[in-house]
């Protein structure tokens, strides 16, 4: 059983920090957001249009973690403070969805426009695949509307082949500079921007590429378009989440300023 140690709230959710039986800690999100806000790609921006920041009947988005703490160590990540890491059984996953149900009792997700589990907490989710997937075919057995976005630093000789229908990936990309990206994820065994550009799903969606921009140098538009068909990936730009990490670092705010709704 996952025992809740403490909780913050925000604008659309809560952030929960738990702890396993064997006292690892992770953390899991419960968000939400307008239904229109899924059509970034069509309306060419990610804003929201008012203050209306929808329900859980909308967009209801719950981030869980697939490791307790990482051993990718990126240099923005709050994650890298903990000295210690396990990966977390397909049970300990689906537990998290759970508990966010079970703290939201009035909301049904079989109701909601979109059920989304995002695999973008703590930890790598292809250093832990095997887990992931069990826990993504006990997911798809109990809410058959459920939508799964897992999200990678690109591991070296992943199998992205059960990536499709309702699983999306998210490539964590950072920069375009090549040798900035292996600064700011410092982890050997990953693709290079080059073979992260070839890679293929059978999705229903469009591969995500995430950059979080420290500084202008990060991003290429050359290279972007070099490498990264638009046929076959989005372009998401985020923002910084300070923390004691990325402050240690000297990273700032970034060059994308707002608020980061998950």
């Amino acid at each position: 059983m996952l025992k809740e140690i403490k909780s913050r709230k925000f604008a659309n959710g809560i952030v929960y920090a738990l702890k396993t039986e064997d006292d690892f800690p992770l953390e899991v999100t419960d968000t939400f957001l307008p239904y229109y806000t899924k059509d970034a790609i069509g309306k060419k921006q990610n804003k929201l249009a008012s203050y209306e920041i929808g329900s859980r009947d909308e967009r209801w988005m719950i981030g869980v973690s697939c490791m307790s703490g990482c051993p990718v160590r990126c240099k923005f990540c709050a994650t890298g403070q903990l000295k210690k890491y396990r990966n977390l059984t397909a049970l300990e996953i689906v537990e998290q969805v759970q508990f966010i149900l079970d703290k939201n009792p009035n909301y049904d997700p079989k109701n909601s426009q979109e059920f989304k589990i995002n695999y973008t907490r703590m930890g790598e989710p292809f250093l832990n695949i095997e887990e992931v997937k069990k826990a993504i075919k006990i997911i798809d057995e109990m809410y058959p509307n459920v939508h799964h976005y897992i999200s990678t630093i690109g591991v070296k000789d992943s199998d992205f082949s059960f990536i499709k229908d309702n699983i999306t990936l998210q490539i964590s990309l950072h920069s375009l500079d090549e040798n900035k990206r292996n600064w700011l994820i410092p982890f050997v065994r990953k693709l290079t921007i080059e073979e992260l550009g070839q890679i293929r799903t059978k999705s229903n969606l469009k591969i995500t590429i995430n950059l979080t921009l420290v500084d202008t140098d990060d991003f290429d538009i050359e290279k972007l378009n070099k490498y990264f068909d638009k046929d076959y990936f989005f372009i998401k730009l985020s923002p910084i989440n300070e923390n004691a990490v990325s402050d240690g670092n000297n990273l700032g705010k970034g060059i994308i300023e707002g608020v980061n709704l998950v």
